[in-house]
């Protein structure tokens, strides 16, 4: 067997002792590197008020030694400098946060014991499970029993004096926070299993609402494809017969036919677009994406011509107008509305459209004059323009429609163009009878306009109202109560200080 060198043996010690003092650097720069990292991670609002609450501990154990000046000055400001870096070290360290607070029940600075409930209530919180907390509690009152004998021996003090005051300090600053910091941690994971529990509850019912709501539009898709198709496609089958009929007999009728004809296709084609609107939940940019366009309006004023009206159409928006779908759609219900009310209700009165654009959205209207002939109207429910306002409320515009004093009638919009952004509207030019001047603008939200349609739009439950309000409030109650003799005792202890 070869033998080891003398020389050798005796260098083994030396090295490890410079291993080990080389890694107290590392292990310091690592704490420091890990901590900057966890700073540069956490949220801005974490980070201000975590550098509050250590100036205002740093501040609260050293300004009062201006005020009452204590025997060890620099143990005391070297202890409120140490209570100021156990204030950020409980979040990421809270074990050894427990075990460094002892130093402080046994210190000279009296002030910092106001900190120390706080810091061992929040470290033993992030301490799990609760039976490893009170371990480290343990260590930490053996410490204090260790630092106060090493102390009244250092200092000729009496040894059971200061073991029977400690005591009372462990009991008051330690154990009781302890046991509050541990009803609180044991609160977390009911907490967390009660948000998770709530937000599967309220995924499920959103999920089962859009089920039952899809499953009823397809039922009322298909009642209307049944009933209304059927009866449309009777009506486009004997108008083409008509118009076949009123070119042999009666050629001055074929235009009437013709619109009868073309009217009833057009209404076929909307329906099919309904109902896909109702099976598929939205419009897609292929069905009705050229509704809203100059084309389709001046479509829809032709239409109104040939029923014998004298209809105007004012288009002054550009071409090039970039222009959402919904707005479009909602321009053209606003005319076809417009208009349809007009055939029925003033059939032959001079009408005009104007759709002209401007700084902050598009103004639209339809104003018919009073009809030059006694027409009988049929009446109405208001459905019409209640659908309409509804639909401009959503997008958030302003609709009016009213009676004018010439005993015509007339139908503005006003539709914003951004809909991020809340604009406030101008009030639409024309005076209605049915419209109050006070009452003209609508709110961007759509409620509390008179005569429309309130929309009161559903919010998202607070985390506060999802958990079950006894058990949380019951936790944190007797928690409170757990700590009530520490704070009595502090307010005791430091008032007793002052005076001195």
């Amino acid at each position: 067997m070869s033998q080891v060198p003398d020389d050798t043996r005796s260098l083994r010690p030396s090295v490890r002792r410079g291993r080990t003092l080389t890694g107290v650097p590392r292990w310091v720069h690592r704490e420091a590197a890990e901590s900057w990292a966890a700073v540069r991670a956490a949220e801005r609002r974490t980070v201000v008020v975590e550098a509050l609450a250590c100036a205002l501990t740093a501040a609260f154990g050293l300004i009062p030694l201006l005020l009452v000046p204590p025997d060890r000055p620099v143990s005391a400001v070297l202890e409120a400098l140490w209570a100021a870096l156990l204030v950020p070290a409980r979040r990421r360290r809270p074990v050894a946060t427990v075990l460094c607070a002892s130093v402080l029940i046994v210190g000279d600075n009296v002030w910092t014991l106001a900190v120390v409930p706080l810091i061992v209530l929040s470290a033993t919180r992030r301490i799990a499970p609760p039976r490893r907390a009170w371990q480290v509690v343990g260590v930490a009152c053996a410490a204090v029993g260790v630092l106060t004998v090493a102390r009244a021996l250092v200092r000729s003090d009496a040894v059971p004096l200061e073991l029977a005051g400690n005591a009372v300090s462990v009991v008051l600053l330690l154990l009781l926070p302890a046991l509050a910091g541990t009803l609180l941690g044991r609160r977390r994971p009911l907490v967390s299993l009660l948000r998770e529990r709530n937000a599967y509850l309220e995924q499920a019912r959103t999920l089962t609402a859009a089920a039952a709501r899809m499953e009823e539009r397809n039922r009322i898709a298909g009642e209307m494809h049944d009933l209304l198709g059927h009866r449309l496609s009777l009506i486009s089958v004997h108008a083409g017969a008509l118009e076949l009929a009123a070119g042999r007999q009666a050629p001055a009728l074929v235009g009437q036919a013709e619109l009868l004809r073309t009217t009833a296709g057009t209404a076929m084609g909307e329906l099919r677009e309904i109902l896909g609107v109702l099976r598929h939940d939205d419009m897609t940019d292929g069905a009705g994406g050229e509704r809203g366009t100059r084309e389709d309006i001046t479509a829809l004023v032709t239409e109104s011509r040939q029923t014998g009206s004298t209809v105007e159409l004012d288009w002054s928006l550009p071409d090039t107008a970039d222009v959402a779908l919904r707005t479009r759609q909602a321009i053209h219900r606003v005319v076809r509305e417009g208009l349809t009310n007009v055939l029925k209700h003033a059939s032959g009165a001079p009408t005009r459209v104007e759709v002209r654009g401007t700084d902050k959205g598009i103004e639209v209207s339809v104003t018919n004059e009073a009809p030059r002939a006694m027409s009988h109207s049929r009446g109405g429910n208001r459905s019409g323009l209640a659908g309409c306002q509804e639909r401009i409320s959503l997008l958030g515009g302003t609709f009016q429609a009213g009676a004018l004093m010439n005993g015509g009638f007339r139908m503005a919009a006003w539709l914003p163009t951004d809909r991020d952004r809340a604009l406030e509207p101008a009030a639409l030019p024309g005076a209605f009878a049915e419209t109050p001047p006070d009452t003209a603008r609508l709110p961007s939200d759509g409620v509390g306009q008179p005569g429309g349609i309130e929309q009161k739009g559903a919010r998202a439950p607070l985390s506060a109202e999802i958990l079950t309000w006894p058990r949380v409030l019951g936790s944190g109650c007797v928690a409170l109560l757990v700590v009530l003799p520490t704070a009595g005792f502090l307010v005791v202890l430091l008032t007793i200080t002052a005076l001195r």
